[in-house]
């Protein structure tokens, strides 16, 4: 199925909340860059409501629906199949910019140089012990003594050599600083009753500064969103602009993975698996039996699990806080067994499976996955 491109770029500050409490006097609310994708996919349809005259509250109650996007409880074919942070080059040529994976070390040395590490499974000696249950452990072996850095991204072209299984060089690498910057904004919390401020209740909230060209790029599948637009993105409904641009994201080798009968899973987007950490299809044995690709289990990098929630407009009710598997997780499968033709299907439909399948989530961008050679 066709999948269209869509550029975002912020025409204002963004108010860009994750998942924590905050308005409470004195507290701070950090801002999450980039956001959960269910964001760019509620701007997004929020618009194709608009822009297709649809009667808003009609489509609420569920009593009318949209050609692509259903009803709130029956979502149509819309999906989002990607959302990464972006920035448009010369002749309006669009780059994603991706974090760093969970097998990748960025360091500084005590020259203040980087150097970018990856992480390889490997069995551990004799007599370690862990909570654990897989066969082997992501370990990072160097040379020399690093200090751990973050705050970088991976341009498209490192993207492309980690998916190949290569190690990204650091002149593949974009500082935060040269894509944005936050500014702390003061809220006064108000009283419910009177609507006028309480007294003593200040807050603190982080609004993201762009820098010109920096947004993001949204990947749409089974629907046509406007070519043009304006959206309303993230707290406060602050204005980005929308633009059609053309775009071919960098590909695993499906012929070599397969040839190779190995292979690395990487989240893209947060995962949201019954099993916690483990993504579904993967059975006690740590065997993967997912769509007609199966594998072993052998190793995993999953950093500390983070929690999604949201607001439900239709239901002007707070989604479910649910516990995610952070992107850039990832999984190492051994003795790989699938054709290009059923990995490339998998990578499309994301990590789900039919009993765990969520309509909602799934066309809100979650359990999205690329494969990478080992």
């Amino acid at each position: 199925m066709t999948i269209t491109h869509r550029f975002i770029e912020p025409l204002d500050v963004l108010f860009l909340r994750g998942n924590k409490l905050f308005g409470d006097p004195g507290s701070h609310g950090e801002s999450l860059v980039p956001p959960w994708p269910s964001v760019a996919a509620g701007a997004l349809r929020s618009l194709m409501l608009s822009a297709d005259g649809v009667d808003i509250a009609a489509f609420a109650r569920g009593t009318q629906a949209h050609p692509t996007l259903g009803t709130p409880k029956l979502p149509g074919p819309f999906a989002l199949t990607a959302f990464d942070l972006a920035r448009r080059g010369a002749k309006g040529r669009v780059e994603t910019l991706h974090a760093l994976p969970a097998d990748l070390a960025l360091g500084q040395d005590d020259r203040q140089q980087l150097q970018l590490t990856r992480l390889h499974p490997h069995p551990p000696a004799a007599g370690l012990i862990s909570s654990s249950p897989l066969a082997q452990w992501p370990v990072l072996a160097t040379s020399s003594r690093t200090k751990p850095v973050g705050g970088h991204w991976l341009t498209q072209a490192g993207w492309a050599a980690y998916l190949a299984g290569r190690t990204p060089s650091t002149a593949q690498l974009v500082a935060s600083a040269q894509l944005w910057l936050l500014d702390a904004r003061v809220g006064v919390g108000l009283d419910a009753a009177t609507g006028r401020a309480d007294d003593g209740k200040l807050f603190t909230t982080q609004a993201v500064s762009f820098v010109p060209d920096v947004g993001f790029l949204a990947a749409v599948r089974g629907a046509q969103p406007p070519t043009s637009g304006m959206l309303r993105f993230g707290g406060d409904g602050r204005g980005a602009a929308l633009q059609s641009v053309a775009h071919e994201p960098p590909q695993p080798d499906w012929a070599a993975i397969v040839r190779a009968r190995r292979c690395r899973i990487v989240l893209t987007t947060p995962g949201l698996f019954a099993q916690g950490w483990r993504p579904p299809g993967v059975d006690a044995a740590l065997r993967l039996n997912l769509h007609g690709v199966t594998g072993q289990l052998v190793c995993a990098a999953v950093p500390r699990a983070e929690v999604v929630s949201g607001w439900d407009l239709a239901r002007a009710q707070p989604k479910a806080a649910e516990r995610v598997a952070p992107s850039g997780s990832v999984y190492w499968l051994d003795d790989l067994s699938a054709t290009p033709d059923q990995l490339r299907q998998l990578a499309e439909q994301g990590l789900w499976d039919d009993e765990t399948r969520n309509a909602s989530r799934l066309a809100e961008g979650f359990n999205r996955f690329t494969f990478a050679d080992y």
